[in-house]
């Protein structure tokens, strides 16, 4: 299998999907719902709030089409009060959708931020002659701009010529400045969320031009299809025989970590440190979220603490936020996830 970075653009069951292989191992994958109409991460709606919630410092909002959204710390927020919203995460559920009041403008380079002024260089980058080159596109890039907006340069911007990065500040500006014109009105949705292939584009560090395939079959054509038909069933296969089952129910996402044929504490603890280090590429994937439960092989309780330091490594280097919790008293450890994307099965269901 060939090594280095791929992006590959192709679709699935008619939806665009976008899959990025990582020395010949499948490490990311997106996929466009066909005709979902719930409200996607990263949408930004117009909205009415409606009535607090009794108990509890949040709102709920009508979207308009039917959905609803819920916004928490809405203390002095009164109802019938029209604004501008971002989803945040998807619902669980038949549930409100989470939203923030705190919009995003995303790019590959940059990040637009109305009603937080200033900008900001990631910290990444430490070589003060590219911070001040890069201070001084983004002046350009935002002269004239309502002093509202802030802005924020992405650390993959190092290094990027100068004129590919003002076109993608342009871009976001003006995006921004579409929306925020359109603060009045009935609620309705001003701006979807992005496709497979934008975010692939956006989150993902583009490899060679050659190393983009945008081929139509180009899943099955490189023998990653299966790798995707895999995702769809509980077993994820680990080293030696062993395998881990994840398995999503209406509360949680359970994964059951098991040793195969050698059931030796030696055999556990190997296991467990290969499924802790897979796991958020398998929960990435298929687009877990919410409460996970792993049950992990039988050890050694001295052996915890190796098993952890593997999870927070791993998903340390992730990009979805996730808590790690800690073990219960039954020797389970819990995490919780944010649910930035439907999973995959739900997906290619419909």
């Amino acid at each position: 299998m060939r090594k280095g970075r791929l992006i590959i653009l192709d679709q699935i069951d008619g939806r665009d999907c976008a899959a990025l292989i990582d020395d010949g191992v499948l490490t990311d994958l997106l996929v466009d719902p066909s005709d979902d109409k719930r409200p996607r991460p990263g949408a930004i709606y117009r909205a009415t709030t409606q009535r607090p919630m009794k108990g509890q410092s949040g709102i709920m909002l009508d979207l308009g089409n039917g959905q609803a959204g819920y916004l928490r710390q809405a203390k002095g927020i009164p109802s019938g009060e029209t604004l501008l919203v971002q989803i945040s995460t998807h619902a669980d559920g038949s549930k409100a959708a989470p939203v923030s009041p705190k919009l995003l403008f995303k790019s590959r380079y940059a990040i637009v931020t109305p009603d937080s002024p200033g900008l900001n260089i990631a910290r990444k980058i430490r070589d003060e002659d590219e911070r001040d080159r890069l201070l001084e596109i983004a002046h350009d890039a935002l002269d004239g701009a309502d002093e509202t907006l802030g802005l924020i340069i992405r650390s993959v911007a190092d290094g990027v010529d100068s004129e590919a990065i003002f076109d993608d500040i342009t871009a976001m500006r003006s995006a921004a400045e579409a929306v925020l014109a359109q603060a009045s009105g009935a609620p309705a949705l001003i701006l979807p969320a992005q496709s497979a292939h934008h975010i692939a584009w956006r989150d993902w560090v583009d490899p060679d031009p050659d190393d983009v395939m945008r081929e139509s079959g180009g899943l099955e054509l490189l023998g990653f299809r299966d790798a995707v038909d895999d995702l769809l069933s509980p077993p994820a296969r680990l080293s030696a025989g062993a395998w881990m089952a994840i398995e999503p129910t209406s509360a949680l996402v359970a994964v059951d970590v098991n040793t195969g044929a050698d059931t030796s504490f030696a055999a556990g603890l190997k296991a467990n440190l290969a499924a802790a280090k897979d796991l958020p590429r398998q929960l990435r994937l298929r687009g877990l979220g919410g409460q996970i439960v792993v049950d992990f092989a039988p050890m050694p309780r001295k052996d915890q603490r190796l098993v952890e330091q593997a999870l927070r490594a791993g998903f340390r280097a992730d990009g979805i936020e996730t808590a790690l919790v800690g073990w219960t008293g039954l020797g389970h450890f819990e995490l919780q996830r944010k649910r930035e994307r439907l999973p995959l099965k739900e997906v290619l269901s419909k």
